[in-house]
């Protein structure tokens, strides 16, 4: 048997640290929140707290670094989500997104697209809001990402 999975989160602007817990803690399974700043501590010893340097992609490099087959990394950041794919990994963004070896092309092709019709000012580039729906896509994508990920390391 496998070592079990565990979740990383790219934790800077992580709207879903909740819902993260609930379901870490419904499956028992450790939660690394990895972030630049400052994170709320506590005290449950299957979360731990990882502060980076505040260097470019310091967190984003951390997840990289750690994430192994089956573990889960949430983060709304494509290139992370390609990195740890490429490491066997799972990825979800805090919408509900999951990120697949076959979906992850074009995810980041339209993500360079988006950022060219920025560039040239053809889009404002601004973000929908983030909502309940969002929330409730979310922790139904991680308890599916989580259940399929339990599987592999069994």
């Amino acid at each position: 048997m496998t070592k079990p999975p565990s979740i990383l989160v790219d934790a800077d602007a992580c709207p879903v640290k909740d819902e993260i817990v609930k379901v870490a803690e419904r499956h028992g399974l450790f939660v690394t929140f990895v972030a630049n700043s400052g994170l709320r501590p506590s005290r449950d010893p299957m979360i731990r707290n990882v502060i980076v340097s505040a260097g470019f992609d310091a967190a984003d490099n951390w997840i990289a670094e750690n994430a192994g087959p089956n573990d889960i990394v949430v983060t709304a950041d494509i290139p992370l989500a390609a990195r740890v794919l490429e490491r066997g990994a799972l990825a979800v963004g805090p919408t509900g997104r999951i990120f697949t070896v076959e979906t992850i092309g074009a995810a980041l092709g339209i993500r360079e697209l988006n950022r060219h019709l920025r560039e040239t000012g053809e889009s404002k580039g601004y973000n929908a809001a983030f909502g309940q729906r969002d929330r409730s896509s979310f922790l139904q994508a991680l308890d599916r990402l989580v259940r399929q990920a339990l599987r592999g390391a069994g």
